[in-house]
């Protein structure tokens, strides 16, 4: 081939390569920009330091920066907080024997379906048995957040039965956090290892009654409700970790480190006032992409369209007692 031909093909190509590096990199550079804005973290550390109890310096716990840099001790957070004190309070001895009976039947029904899954698992079923173990994880996690939503966002403390009950340890949490590591596993698990019961019940009946073969066809469905089970029974004991800054067991961090369970710095998002976002507390998985799809808003949305009710308004009621 003729040399100046050559030439002049490499100078052309040359060329188009130098025009095209502009368009590359003003292409990279509106992708990052995008990356960005879409992966930008819910809350700022400015945002979670000042809406939020200092929870990992327990000293601190009723210090808040103003934005004058002035420095106030009111207790809007921590266990000498009027309201926390009065919820406390509100623990019965009859709600204390409801934790006990359910937590001795959970675990029983726990260490039952434990043998009868164990004895079962066969090496080419693996690989399914995990994957199913894993989406009853997830589910796990979503129904931490529902149910959290739901309890954070709805409903009083003069419910009868379910306010005193079952709402009331979610508004204490919001104005005294630390207070669940001051809870013992009795106190902390029993109505998550309540709402297990009746699962555990029927995988217990389904291991007593049907013939192995159909046993070994449900097999799967087996796992995941087993893995369901456990997760949901120990959301709470998760959620104490992540509020537990000092003194947990190595293994404990580890799981938090690598995101198998809920991350201590991830669940501080929550507890920046007015507590409207990342609700999932048994992994936190799902937190992130249920706020990109704005889950929890359009809920609310919808429900106080169709109610007139405000959102988190008992939850508000219960912080402003201060004195």
């Amino acid at each position: 081939m003729d040399p100046m031909k050559i030439t002049t093909v490499m100078t052309t190509a040359t060329m188009e390569e130098n025009s095209a590096v502009p368009h590359l990199e003003k292409a990279a550079s509106t992708a990052c920009i995008m990356a960005t804005n879409f992966l930008a973290p819910v809350k700022t550390d400015k945002q979670i330091y000042e809406n939020s109890m200092l929870e990992d310096d327990p000293n601190a716990n009723s210090v808040v920066t103003t934005t004058s840099s002035e420095y106030k001790t009111v207790p809007r957070w921590g266990p000498n907080h009027k309201g926390a004190q009065e919820l406390a309070n509100l623990y019965s001895t009859g709600k204390r024997t409801q934790e006990c009976i359910c937590v001795g039947i959970c675990i029983t029904l726990m260490a039952v379906n434990s043998v009868f899954i164990i004895i079962r698992l066969r090496l080419e079923n693996l690989s399914s048995i995990v994957i199913a173990a894993l989406c009853g994880i997830v589910t796990a996690d979503f129904i931490s957040g529902l149910v959290h939503w739901a309890a954070d966002t709805w409903g009083s403390i003069e419910l009868p039965i379910l306010g005193k009950n079952f709402l009331r340890p979610f508004r204490e949490h919001h104005i005294d956090p630390t207070s669940i590591t001051r809870h013992d596993f009795i106190e902390t698990n029993g109505d998550n290892f309540m709402v297990t019961i009746p699962a555990l019940c029927k995988l217990t009946w389904d291991f007593l009654t049907l013939p192995e073969s159909e046993i070994q066809r449900k097999f799967l469905w087996s796992c995941y409700w087993w893995q369901l089970a456990i997760f949901v029974a120990m959301t709470n004991q998760i959620h104490k970790w992540s509020h537990t800054y000092f003194g947990l067991p190595r293994w404990v961090v580890w799981l938090q480190e690598y995101r198998i369970i809920l991350p201590r710095r991830h669940h501080r998002v929550h507890h920046v006032a007015p507590h409207e976002t990342y609700f999932c507390i048994t992994t936190g998985w799902l937190n992130w992409p249920l706020e990109k799809l704005k889950f929890w808003y359009i809920l609310e949305t919808l429900i106080e369209l169709g109610t007139g009710y405000k959102p988190r308004a008992d939850d508000l009621k219960w912080a402003q007692k201060r004195s």
